[in-house]
């Protein structure tokens, strides 16, 4: 029998993309499946594919910046299933633009999305998680451990999810809280963005590609999801995809100059570069 078998997982932003593919990798193991989107008819189309692999899928459309949306979701798990056993945090978004021409509004309205919801679905799953023993899974991105260039807002949202993390670890890890925080690189999309992506016309043209045109290969999704749950089972801390970055993250902090000079050589340039 398969260690996720029958035990009851969520994954928010889960009707498309690295979310999708990671709820099938749960379905395939034997979990019971909750995705949260805020399409209903994308969540509903998801759920159908779902649900020809597993007959426990639970389709929720909701929107988890809003408080009330928020707790019909944690209502409908416990109702159908009872205590949640593993949370997964994939829903939020990426943008472009510079630090000058991004607005403190633009950053709060990213930061709510990317960090503040992340934290209230975390905060009110955590007695379930707690007693369960369970598993709480933060999609970061390579952005929060280095920030790049043209990518707005972004990179403080993913440091914050990052920090988040590792204080969830610190604190709740030895009363039997498991948190992997992952930090892929850009993920090869099938199709096109299910939303727009803000500010691409302010940054140069190879910024508007998957991980704003940083040098390193996309990642599939499919893939990604099994090591994703791999990882999760193993309860290791943290994944990151390539793992060769790990060390480029080592020298940044050793030597931010150093550091600074590896991003440019990894990114595109800007019109006055």
């Amino acid at each position: 029998m398969s260690y996720w078998s029958n035990k009851n997982v969520l994954v928010t932003g889960g009707s498309s993309g690295l979310g999708l593919a990671i709820a099938r990798e749960f379905a395939r193991a034997g979990a019971r499946v909750a995705i949260v989107g805020l399409e209903p008819a994308g969540v509903e189309k998801a759920a159908e594919e779902l649900g020809r692999i597993s007959h426990s899928i639970l389709p929720l459309a909701g929107n988890i910046c809003v408080e009330s949306d928020v707790a019909r979701i944690v209502s409908s798990i416990h109702e159908k299933w009872g205590p949640l056993e593993v949370l997964v945090n994939n829903a939020g978004r990426s943008m472009r633009g510079t630090v000058r021409d991004t607005t403190p509004e633009q950053f709060r309205e990213l930061m709510e999305l990317n960090f503040i919801a992340l934290v209230r679905m975390t905060q009110v799953f955590l007695d379930d998680l707690l007693s369960t023993r369970g598993h709480v899974v933060n999609i970061g991105s390579l952005a929060a451990k280095a920030a790049a260039k043209f990518v707005g807002a972004y990179p403080a949202t993913k440091h914050a999810v990052a920090a988040f993390s590792q204080q969830l670890r610190l604190e709740l890890g030895r009363r039997g809280l498991h948190v992997l925080l992952v930090c892929p690189g850009p993920i090869a999309r099938a199709g096109e963005r299910l939303y727009r992506l803000e500010g691409a016309e302010r940054v140069p043209e190879a910024a508007r590609a998957p991980g704003a045109g940083v040098k390193v290969r996309s990642i599939s999704a499919d893939w990604l999801a099994r090591r994703i749950v791999r990882a999760c089972e193993a309860r290791k801390p943290e994944l990151v995809v390539p793992a060769r970055a790990r060390l480029l993250f080592a020298i940044a902090q050793l030597s931010p100059r150093l550091g600074d000079w590896l991003i440019e050589r990894f990114t595109p340039r800007g019109e006055d570069s």
